[in-house]
């Protein structure tokens, strides 16, 4: 199983190529895609989301947020901004969320390193800049 960030699903949408997306295509293909709920609430933010896409996107099984979520999450935000990295509130939450499933996060974002390096080598985030 894997999650997929805001910035990899947008380029997925948009029939950008990457390694990211790529994955990402397989993993839908073989139902191994697991929706961080940070990242469904941010992609049905757009206003020019088709409603068909809206659709398909809310089928993807979404992991459930596990008690102590919120707490473990602000330790890790914490973490970073201690090493004066940024640390945005939805990176973190979505990096936690991954965290406490133990499921690999695909990505286009540089600023899932700081959570990676924070949380120690066991975190499994993946990172494809595809830039």
């Amino acid at each position: 199983m894997i999650a997929a960030d805001t910035s990899t699903w947008i380029a997925f949408l948009e029939g950008r190529p990457g390694v990211d997306t790529q994955l990402l295509d397989e993993a839908l293909e073989a139902r191994q895609v697991l929706m961080v709920p940070v990242v469904l609430t941010e992609l049905l933010s757009d206003p020019r989301l088709p409603s068909s896409v809206a659709d398909t996107l809310c089928e993807v099984p979404v992991i459930e947020i596990e008690a102590g979520h919120w707490r473990r999450a602000g330790a890790l935000r914490a973490k970073v901004f201690a090493k004066q990295r940024k640390a945005r509130l939805g990176d973190a939450l979505i990096a936690q969320t991954c965290i406490d499933r133990g499921v690999p996060l695909l990505t286009r974002g540089r600023d899932f390193r700081a959570f990676a390096d924070a949380a120690g080598s066991h975190l499994l985030l993946t990172y494809h800049d595809s830039r």
